[in-house]
């Protein structure tokens, strides 16, 4: 009986706090549409505080920080907002908007060839929906090698085993995709710059020399961490330090 009563405090818990965290989220909404858009931020906020995370929470922070021309927020928001719908086109546009708003103009390095090939088909689906492939056609690979032994005829036998072959090329296909994928996301480490400029460094420490220097909305990406410092690479190849302080990363939510 107590455990069922416990059960029913905490359903009741998490029913008013959703109903907060919407009534918080609508309320931000309204401000927004008024050009009340530094309250509806801290509406927004509220939410996300609450540990709620949606695209569209993360989109509307974008939007009104945008209005207020406050540059990295405004991309940073987009960006965590493109993580969980990467394929959304609203979401894709203002970003670019944001983008827009940016100082640094960074050439990305075009690529070409079997590598863009392989990049492109192995971003078209999630490390999960790869690895869902893969199972599927193991799961069909062992039916037809059934059906082989199981078919008195040769012609069934051949058409099970040419089919059972295919199968298995296309399991080990979807197996590789599926670790590239993994390999991908695991070294995707960006973030983005909040400090208005920040000064890149050659080596972790204030005494080396100035690599270059980037500006708030600029996005990079993390490879390695010394102390307070990160290693930084931009879509043009360069490479530096960048004090932890200046920059915020996307991922983790």
């Amino acid at each position: 009986m107590k455990t069922l009563f416990y059960i029913l405090i905490v359903l009741l818990s998490f029913t008013t706090l959703k109903a907060q965290n919407n009534a918080l989220f609508e309320q931000g909404n309204a401000l927004y549409n008024e050009g009340k858009y530094a309250e509806a931020i801290d509406k927004y906020m509220a939410v996300l505080e609450a540990d709620v995370h949606s695209a569209e929470l993360y989109f509307n922070l974008g939007n009104a920080h945008y209005k207020l021309s406050n540059v990295a927020p405004s991309v940073y928001y987009f960006e965590k907002a493109l993580l969980l719908k990467p394929n959304d086109k609203d979401i894709k546009n203002n970003l670019a908007f944001a983008n827009n708003m940016t100082v640094d103009a960074i050439d990305r390095i075009p690529e070409v060839g079997f590598s863009k090939l392989i990049k492109t088909t192995t971003n078209t689906f999630s490390f999960d929906t790869w690895a869902k492939i893969a199972v599927a056609f193991a799961f069909l690979y062992v039916i037809l090698v059934l059906l082989y032994y199981l078919s008195y005829t040769s012609s069934k036998k051949r058409i099970a085993f040419m089919a059972s072959i295919f199968c298995l090329l296309s399991l080990c296909v979807a197996l590789a995709f599926a670790f590239n994928k993994f390999e991908i996301d695991k070294n995707n480490k960006p973030a983005i710059v909040f400090a208005q400029e920040s000064q890149v460094k050659t080596e972790p420490n204030l005494r080396s020399e100035e690599a270059f220097i980037l500006h708030e909305g600029t996005k990079i990406q993390i490879i390695d961490t010394v102390d307070n410092w990160k290693k930084i690479k931009l879509v043009d190849g360069k490479t530096g330090w960048i004090d932890s302080d200046d920059i915020k990363v996307l991922k983790g939510l």
